[in-house]
């Protein structure tokens, strides 16, 4: 199975990190994870996306916050899939984050998730490497198979208690 490849801008990213790691622990999909910045190491950022293919990787989540560059830099160096996740800053609440992911021009594209989506991207990356694994792709099914069924046993949980 390949790899997928975590970087976060900063440390201060870890939290929502941890959400993909779960996740991706949950579904027993391998990961690295590094901490490279953007702008303060450019040049690791880049060997790192330059490389990760033939390291192994399917994919990359890339972490960051407030000018949020990191998505972008890793993506103009590679053709995997590269998923954003903007991160929450004291100052505009993960807004610029969000802009700066998503606002990527024609030719290098970053799927973005959800401002601290942790868990979303590494879903994402999970749907990626399942179209040629099937074994991932039946756990993926089972996943959304259980959360379902927790939906509906909250439903007829509250249904039950407002019944007239």
């Amino acid at each position: 199975m390949k790899k997928v490849g975590i970087v976060m801008g900063s440390d201060s990213d870890l939290p929502v990190i941890r959400k993909a790691t779960d996740m991706l622990d949950t579904l027993a999909i391998p990961y690295e994870v590094h901490v490279y910045s953007a702008h303060r190491t450019p040049a690791e950022a880049r060997d790192f996306a330059l490389g990760a293919r033939a390291n192994g990787f399917g994919a990359i989540i890339a972490a960051a916050g407030m000018a949020a560059h990191l998505a972008g830099a890793i993506a103009a160096n590679t053709t995997l899939p590269v998923i954003g996740i903007p991160c929450k800053s004291n100052t505009l609440d993960g807004v610029d984050a969000l802009l700066s992911t998503v606002q990527m021009p024609t030719g290098i594209p970053v799927a973005t998730v959800a401002v601290n989506g942790g868990a979303n991207a590494a879903l994402l990356c999970a749907q990626i490497l399942a179209v040629e694994d099937t074994e991932l792709a039946a756990k993926l099914d089972a996943k959304r198979a259980n959360d379902a069924a927790a939906v509906l046993e909250k439903d007829a949980r509250i249904s039950e208690e407002f019944k007239k």
